[in-house]
């Protein structure tokens, strides 16, 4: 997330007495939380079958012919991509603090702040709000978009009745020792939603038993593995088991020590995206994660996918979880022996951003959309298939031949059944 930024000013003024005395003030700006009922919050799902146009970007999941989108903090947009030359948005789930989505066996799993809830999309266009499981995100907290810190006891303040849904940003006046001794947070709130907790590959298609799952991006921080839903937020994972007739949380929550931001499973591994490095843990007992290992890199938000043994992690300047990052870097890491990983090469980009690989082919956001044979990582710049400019890709999903590409102004769709003439075929605006 944003790292705090505060404009101190010094106020200087004698006090009484038999001799002068100096207090330090300083006058800073805090975001405050602003509450909403608990009751009202989770009464405030509505599902519409009237297109809602999409105002930001967000993550988004694949499945079965349709495309699920979120706008963060608002809901899920709902799109009928059967004919991706002409997508078409049939309906929109609000959803309050949503942030990451996955799909399994025809029901959609969404975050909302605090709660895991989860839909029937049988029918796609009307899905059915089945059920919630209530404080299992309990530090999620909403965005922060204006570069200044939160306040830390407010925003947790024990009170169960309510949850924080937005800020309210405050300027204070307060000695430097009481300033100093509490009251604000140096603390990411929560891993930021537009940028980053979904380009990518399946994180896995079909899971051991042959259920369907969807097909997140990179940017996601939910995946879903051998029938678990994994999640993580902020430093700790939670585990949810999706064979019964609704989730249940599993084990306890595994606290990992880094403020990880993206998940990707392969094989029985998930590597984990952290401000400063690559972090992977084994799932072989698929309840009690195990650490194998990591490999770091310069300060910056890093998406991850894997394939063939090899993973691809970005890292761009400017993000949010840094916005002092000067690092644009691609970097390919062998992790055949996960306990081991090595650093093949990096290199140099742009501003990349979301990841996806199809077929021995890597989708990358930078400097809009790059395509790249990927047979040799050693070779790699030298096999470009193509780059279309001036859009501000974030995260990509190729699935059978489209690739579906999210971007500041809109989703954009390629057809890359023919790698010599790879094209556009559709947009849907964003923003406008």
């Amino acid at each position: 997330m944003k790292k705090t930024l505060f404009l101190f000013s010094i106020v200087l003024f004698a006090l009484t007495g038999c001799k002068d005395q100096v207090t330090e003030m300083v006058t800073y700006k805090i975001n405050e939380p602003v509450f909403m009922s608990k009751e009202t919050f989770r009464n405030s799902v509505k599902v519409t079958s009237d297109p809602t146009k999409i105002t930001s970007l967000g993550k988004m999941c694949f499945y079965e012919g349709y495309l699920y989108i979120s706008e963060p903090e608002k809901g899920i947009h709902i799109i009928d991509n059967r004919d991706p030359s002409n997508p078409q948005i049939i309906g929109f789930i609000e959803l309050l603090g949503n942030a990451d989505l996955s799909i399994r066996n025809g029901l959609l799993y969404a975050d909302s702040y605090i709660d895991l809830v989860w839909f029937d999309i049988s029918n796609p266009a009307q899905p059915a709000l089945k059920g919630r499981l209530e404080n299992v995100f309990s530090t999620a907290l909403p965005m922060i978009n204006n570069g200044f810190s939160f306040d830390y006891g407010m925003s947790y303040s024990g009170d169960s009745t309510k949850v924080v849904v937005g800020w309210t940003l405050k300027e204070r006046t307060e000695p430097v020792a009481k300033y100093t001794g509490g009251g604000w947070y140096w603390g990411w709130g929560r891993p930021e939603m537009y940028n980053m907790a979904d380009g990518a590959v399946p994180s896995v298609s079909l899971n051991k038993s042959g259920n369907s799952n969807g097909v997140t991006g990179s940017m996601s921080r939910f995946t879903i593995y051998n029938g678990n839903l994994y999640s993580v937020i902020n430093n700790a994972m939670t585990i949810f088991s999706l064979d019964g007739e609704k989730p249940v949380k599993a084990a306890e929550n595994i606290y990992l020590g880094w403020n990880v931001e993206t998940i990707f499973s392969y094989k029985d591994n998930m590597f984990m995206g952290t401000p400063t490095g690559m972090v992977i843990y084994s799932v072989t007992d698929p309840l009690k994660p195990t650490y194998q290992s990591c490999i770091a890199h310069a300060y910056a938000c890093d998406p991850v996918v894997v394939d063939n043994d090899l993973a691809y992690i970005t890292i761009h300047s400017g993000s949010a979880c840094d916005y002092s990052a000067k690092e644009n870097s691609l970097i390919i890491v062998d992790v055949a022996d996960v306990k081991d990983p090595k650093q093949l090469v990096t290199y140099n980009m742009t501003n990349p951003k979301g990841l996806g690989i199809d077929n021995g082919k890597l989708f990358l956001c930078d400097d809009g959309l790059k395509i790249y044979n990927i047979t040799n990582p050693q070779t790699l710049m030298a096999n470009q298939l193509a780059h279309y400019a001036g859009m501000d890709g974030f995260d990509v999903i190729p699935q059978s031949n489209i690739l579906m590409m999210i971007a500041t102004d809109g989703l954009y769709q390629y057809d890359y059944s023919n790698l010599n003439n790879i094209k556009q075929i559709s947009k849907i605006p964003i923003g406008q």
